[in-house]
This record gives C-alpha cells, sequence and structure tokens, in this order.
C-alpha cells in the first residue's frame, strides 16, 4: 500500500512538472517585450468570409520601395487600415525610411524592416487597425511585441515570403497592404540590406 501511494504522488508530480514546462514553450513566443518581431509558429486552419477580404483597391494608394536590387511597388490597403496608411505615408513623405535596413530576415517567412535603430527594437506605438485580409506572399504587416496586439509598431513593417507560413498572422497582425510588383526583389533581400528610399512615386 506504501509503494502504490508514492509511486502515485511520483506520478503526479512528475505530471505537473511536465504540464508546467510545455505550457511554458507554448506562452512565450517572444524574447522580451521590445523585441518588434513577427511570431513564426505552425500555420493555423482559419477561415475569412469574402467580405472581409475586399480592399477596395481603386481607393487605395501606392509607395515604391526602392533598394540596390531594384524596386518594390506596394499596394496600400488605404480603406480598410486608414490610420495606419496614413502614419506611414507620413514617414514616408518625410524620407523616415531612407537609408534604413532591413534587419531581419527568415526565409520562408518575412522580411522586416524599418527601425530607425537597426536592431529591432526601435520605433513608437500606433493602435493596431486589427482585419481579416489574409496574410499571404507579399502582404505588408506592421510588428508588434508580444503585450498586446491592440498596439503595433508605428515604424517597423514585414513583407511575408509565402503563403503558409504567413496564413497564422492573419488577424493578429495588421495587414495593411501588398506587394504588387518586385517580389522577385523581396525574395533577394538579405539582414542589413538598404531601402534607399521610399517614395509615393511609382515607376
Amino acid at each position: 500500500m506504501k509503494i502504490n501511494t508514492l509511486s502515485l504522488l511520483t506520478l503526479l508530480i512528475a505530471s505537473f512538472v511536465l504540464s508546467a514546462c510545455q505550457n511554458k514553450n507554448t506562452a512565450t513566443p517572444f524574447s522580451d517585450e521590445n523585441d518588434y518581431t513577427v511570431r513564426d509558429d505552425t500555420p493555423a486552419n482559419t477561415e475569412v468570409t469574402n467580405q472581409q477580404t475586399q480592399t477596395n483597391t481603386d481607393e487605395n494608394q501606392y509607395v515604391a520601395i526602392n533598394t540596390d536590387y531594384g524596386q518594390i511597388v506596394v499596394e496600400l490597403f488605404s480603406q480598410v487600415t486608414p490610420n495606419a496608411v496614413k502614419n506611414y505615408l507620413n514617414k514616408v513623405n518625410t524620407n523616415y525610411y531612407d537609408g534604413l535596413i532591413f534587419h531581419r530576415v527568415v526565409p520562408g517567412f518575412v522580411v522586416q524592416g524599418g527601425d530607425p535603430t537597426g536592431t529591432g527594437t526601435g520605433g513608437g506605438k500606433i493602435n493596431s487597425e486589427l482585419n481579416q485580409i489574409p496574410f499571404v506572399k507579399g502582404s505588408l504587416g506592421l510588428a508588434r511585441t508580444p503585450d498586446s496586439k491592440e498596439i503595433s509598431n508605428d515604424s517597423q513593417f514585414f513583407i511575408c515570403l509565402t503563403d503558409e507560413q504567413c496564413g497564422q498572422l492573419t488577424g493578429d497582425y495588421v495587414n495593411f497592404g501588398r506587394v504588387v510588383t518586385g517580389m522577385d526583389i523581396v525574395a533577394k533581400i538579405q539582414v542589413g540590406d538598404k531601402m534607399n528610399s521610399i517614395v509615393a512615386t511609382t515607376k
């Protein structure tokens, strides 16, 4: 009887410790609160209605990201995310991004830049305009910390490299644009490459 009780107690303790370790690993996808990175988890299957994916392309605006490899033309979702687009265009029109680097490249996932410090921890805050536009290859999103998906970084943005890995981000990150030409240029970007300029006039 004593042996059975001891064995049961040992199993209960082991189960509790294992459960705690698993929860810790899944609950903390970020390293610290100032690290503006995009979550890279297993893609989730999410259903999105047709109405939620509309971006009113006739009313949208465009910018061009000029790099040493060529130009990336991006359509901004002005109707769906007006504040994010306004903030982005204000930075574009004041040459904020000129000379900044792409500080993070995760093959098969995202290319990220726009941090004035070049470290992934810089930039300000903006209220998130979360939407259900699916994140796919070429989607433009705002980075954020793990604190709350209601607040995003006001300058750091990422471009999705694949449909599969970015689908999980839908509804959790601000999707405010898409690459219309130049994904071949995006695919060449490496850590440390510069945005020579971002302009509101496209070729």
